[in-house]
């Protein structure tokens, strides 16, 4: 069934379809529609499970968005509310991400991290983050002196510090290259430069609009656009990122009462010049701030250190670009001065000019300014009334720590 319709697929999206004519239809089992981490997670996951699974990715490639654009950590889950999906998940993910990594040479490190407080005003907060940290069961959380934190890393500065023993870091590359080839080892087939432009329902059973992204170039996102194929899966897995809920309010038959609102924070990530060895051996995060956990000090395993991401909340997303990732990623120099003063309150030593532009992502909100965090919120037919469809919304950190058990939780409930 899957082959004959990919065979279809690649056939209507090669040839395109008449004006008017009918676009061909096909019924196949399961569908993710997005090869980030996660999306490529799930596909593994259901694929493991036996079931014929067809991956649906807008651009050339996976992980083109949200997964290759971040600071690469293994979360502990020090920072969410207890009993939360991101708190549930991310201890989960860890634990599968530590064993996956081993069994497949993965490059990982786990080196763990200093969350620090730099004025007095900063330790209730560190406390209560501690306190979070072992209501969630984190393992090996220390809490100590600045003096003790500084002996370990001399060029840091802080009143008081949190040890996070089980972070770490972590080839993103070749996690999901690594996962896409079992996906495939399993029968789980990748369509990219494949869009989802929308859907309808059909006997309460989601029927997904397919074109070729290229076609899709002058598509201004509001003018109907005529589906060059239609997929009829029995489990549909919304896994768009930054897209999900704009991709959902296309579903026609769904509620827009259901779906979140959508909100997008651009952080930048700066990298260090000008210094031969790298002035921290652990990762050094300072008090969290709204919408993010702040400029912290991330090293890949090439040694290379970098500081971000900031926060900068951006509108005026329209659908084309949410679908087909046109977001600005570019880096602009004179951020760097806002940087400088965030980063000096923990490492005072930072030289002038030695601040380069790196790369920037987006996160997939569901709070906007102001607003408190909102929860991964993964949403099946008890909530949207679809049978057969998941949606995965606000899957932003620490989505690639959970990526594995987001696949697994996926895989159980679902099926």
């Amino acid at each position: 069934m899957l082959k004959h319709a990919l065979r279809s697929l690649k056939r209507s999206l090669t040839s395109g379809c008449p004006q008017f004519g009918r676009p061909a239809t096909e019924r196949v089992d399961c569908v993710v529609i997005g090869a980030g981490v996660v999306g490529i997670a799930v596909a593994r996951e259901l694929a493991m499970r036996g079931r014929e699974v067809l991956v649906l990715e807008s651009a050339s490639t996976f992980g083109t968005g949200t997964s290759s654009r971040n600071s690469e950590v293994i979360h502990a889950g020090i920072y969410y509310p207890r009993h939360s999906l991101k708190a549930i998940f991310c201890a989960r993910g860890r634990d599968l991400l530590y064993k996956y990594c081993s069994e497949h040479n993965i490059p990982h490190k786990q080196i763990g991290k200093l969350i620090v407080a730099t004025s007095s005003s900063e330790i209730p907060k560190l406390n209560d983050i501690m306190s979070c940290g072992i209501q969630n069961g984190v393992p090996g959380l220390c809490v100590m002196e600045g003096s003790e934190a500084m002996r370990m890393e001399p060029e840091l500065h802080c009143l008081k510090a949190i040890l996070s023993p089980v972070t770490g870091i972590i080839d993103t590359h070749s996690l999901m290259l690594t996962l896409v080839g079992e996906a495939e080892n399993k029968g789980a087939t990748f369509s990219y430069n494949t869009t989802v432009i929308g859907g309808h329902l059909e006997e309460n059973r989601i029927c997904l609009h397919i074109a070729e992204t290229k076609s899709l170039e002058n598509w201004n996102g509001r003018s109907p656009s005529h589906p060059e194929m239609v997929l009829v899966p029995n489990l549909v897995v919304n896994s768009t990122g930054l897209s999900a809920p704009v991709l959902a309010k296309r579903f026609d038959g769904i509620h827009n009462a259901v779906i979140p609102p959508a909100y997008y924070a651009r952080g930048c990530y700066f990298t260090l010049s000008k210094t031969k060895n790298p002035p921290f051996k652990h990762l050094i995060y300072p008090i969290p701030v709204e919408g993010g956990i702040g400029v912290h000090v991330t090293l890949d395993l090439d040694g290379q250190l970098k500081f971000g991401p900031d926060v900068e909340w951006i509108d005026g997303v329209d659908d084309i670009s949410s679908f087909l990732n046109k977001f600005d990623y570019s880096v602009h120099a004179n951020r760097a001065e806002l940087f400088y003063q965030d980063i000096r309150k923990y490492y005072p030593n930072l030289k002038d000019d030695s601040l380069q532009p790196g790369y920037a992502g987006i996160r997939p909100k569901l709070s906007g300014p102001g607003q408190p965090p909102v929860d991964f919120v993964i949403q099946g037919e008890e909530i949207h009334g679809v049978s057969g469809l998941v949606n995965l919304f606000g899957i932003e950190s620490p989505g690639l720590t959970s990526s594995l058990a987001i696949a697994e939780h996926v895989a159980t409930r679902f099926l």
